[in-house]
């Protein structure tokens, strides 16, 4: 919970430099009337450099939002990066007839996909604010600049892994285009240039001053995933040194959360409503802040909560709330698992048709958390079938620990960790494994026993690239990861053979062009030096 992120800017005077378009289009930083208050505070700029990744606009539920074409909700980068990054993969699928859900299930979006247009913007609306900070208010305070350039970083991160080839600027001038190639180097640059003007790496939670900002470990963690993935955007891999960060966060006073509380699993408290205040939030390494008063977006946590239930699944462990509910009044029923994901953890097909409160100790998995009631294992006919068709997913909520629930009775206290020190202990397995013939080091066995012996699943003598993967998905599934895992381990576009229930739009899967590895650019802004990515 983060009550402080949200502060509107004192004018608009945000000049977007990178051609998206926006609510303040390509207007002049110069008013037309001469009145008008342009100045522009630090602090109020500072945090809205943070709070483009919190809320897609200026006030309550994403009103007064920063995008034209696409309602606020929708237009968050949460619920943006959610979708881009499960429903296109062997996780999610929706049965919504939102414009773009079905392109996003089946493989088939396209330049004029309107969600992939949306998050374009998103991530090119935050890069230009915090090119505005940089450039106008650079000067004020060293540290707050240096968190600017990582929010900076971390979005152009976000936009070379999904569009590949992208525009690029420093300043609130017209972009070139950076290839993705050259897109990894300056990240790499940049990165390992303000990594020693951050604060120190150190766990927070929601009460300590500076619990949302960016320290070193954020860097590490963003470092660790720019190596990992260095032969998919530049053909050089890069293991030893997505290992060595990975180690830095391992080693630094960020820890897994290992410690329950009463009938919540040490891994549920990391995406529970008070995931800041209890021992969960020294796993988040980068947190995006989310309040149900101050920090309110239908495309946060809220969506990754209400769009995965349905008014007949019960999240709370505890019993102290006899009717179902996940800790919000609002329960969608869209977001449901795919086949493939809940074979995960039962690979013969025999997940049980029980609710998400016992399904845990049926897999032998704390992180099972899926509800079979009165539901089918198989996805029926796909992006048209009902919300029953698949088991459901409940490892968001609103609940609290201590049995209350958020202090919104619609959006929730939840954050949202972006990156969290598991991530860390994967990077060092995968890494070392890759750079060990495809087999699990020692030290890397120990990693991914760390992560199963808090989940209470059963631990292994070894694993090799092919366990490594699936583990990447019991750890993290849900959470906008699984489309750039797949590309890595060569699972997603291509002539590969590894299919998931509806890939490419046929029942059993089938394979579709690796061009779909990158997004595309959106047609309207495919201009100037911004050229189209192959096949689109």
């Amino acid at each position: 919970m983060n009550k402080n992120i949200k502060s509107l800017l004192s004018a608009a005077v945000i000049a977007l430099s990178l051609g998206m378009t926006s609510c303040t289009g390509d207007l002049d930083v110069t008013p037309i009337n001469p009145n008008m208050n342009t100045e522009v505070k630090p602090s109020d700029l500072f945090n809205k450099c943070y709070a483009n990744l919190a809320m897609a606009g200026n006030s309550t539920g994403d009103g007064e939002a920063d995008i034209d074409g696409l309602d606020g909700g929708t237009s968050g980068f949460i619920r943006q990066l959610w979708n881009s990054n499960e429903l296109t993969t062997d996780e999610a699928i929706c049965h919504w007839g939102d414009d773009g859900v079905r392109q996003y299930c089946y493989n088939t979006y396209d330049a004029s996909h309107p969600m992939l247009n949306g998050f374009y913007a998103r991530l090119t609306t935050g890069i230009s604010y915090c090119n505005q900070y940089i450039n106008v208010c650079g000067s004020v305070d060293a540290t707050k600049t240096a968190e600017v350039r990582f929010l900076r970083a971390l979005q152009y991160y976000f936009l070379m892994d999904a569009y590949g080839n992208v525009p690029f600027a420093t300043s609130l001038t017209h972009p070139v285009r950076m290839t993705r190639a050259e897109m990894y180097g300056w990240l790499e640059k940049e990165l390992l240039e303000i990594e020693p003007l951050l604060t120190e790496a150190k766990a927070k939670n929601s009460s300590d001053a500076g619990y949302y900002r960016a320290d070193k470990a954020a860097v590490w963690m963003l470092l660790s995933r720019l190596y990992l993935n260095a032969e998919v955007y530049t053909g050089t891999a890069q293991w030893a040194k997505a290992a060595e960060y990975a180690k830095k966060v391992m080693d630094s006073s960020y820890k897994l959360n290992t410690t329950g509380v009463g009938k919540w699993s040490a891994y549920q408290m990391l995406f529970m409503g008070d995931n800041g205040e209890t021992s969960a939030s020294q796993e988040g390494v980068f947190r995006i802040g989310q309040d149900g008063v101050t920090t309110t977006s239908w495309a946060g946590t809220l969506f990754l909560m209400a769009s995965t239930y349905d008014g007949n699944m019960h999240a709370d462990v505890s019993g102290t709330y006899p009717t179902a509910t996940n800790g919000t009044g609002q329960t969608w029923g869209g977001n449901r698992a795919r086949t493939d994901l809940i074979r995960k953890f039962f690979p013969n097909d025999d997940a049980p048709n029980i609710s998400c409160k016992d399904m845990p100790a049926a897999a032998n998995d704390d992180r099972a958390i899926f509800d079979g009631l009165d539901r089918t294992l198989d996805n029926g006919d796909g992006y048209l079938s009902s919300f029953t068709f698949g088991f459901a997913v409940a490892k968001w909520n609103n609940l609290k620990t201590n049995g209350s629930v958020g202090h919104n009775d619609t959006y929730p206290d939840t954050d949202f960790f972006l990156f969290r020190v598991a991530e860390a202990y994967l990077t060092y397995a995968e890494a070392t494994a890759r750079q060990n013939g495809g087999t699990a080091t020692a030290d890397g066995i120990e990693a991914i026993n760390a992560l199963r012996q808090r989940a209470h699943a059963v631990t292994r003598a070894g694993y090799s690239l092919n366990d490594i993967c699936d583990e990447w998905s019991r750890e993290f599934y849900f959470e906008g990861l699984r489309r750039p895992t797949l590309i890595r381990f060569n699972r997603f576009g291509g002539d590969n053979n590894y299919n998931w229930s509806y890939k490419g739009g046929a029942k059993n899967g089938r394979n579709f062009s690796a061009d779909k590895n990158i997004f595309a650019i959106p047609a309207d802004q495919v201009r100037g030096p911004i050229t189209q990515n192959p096949s689109y």
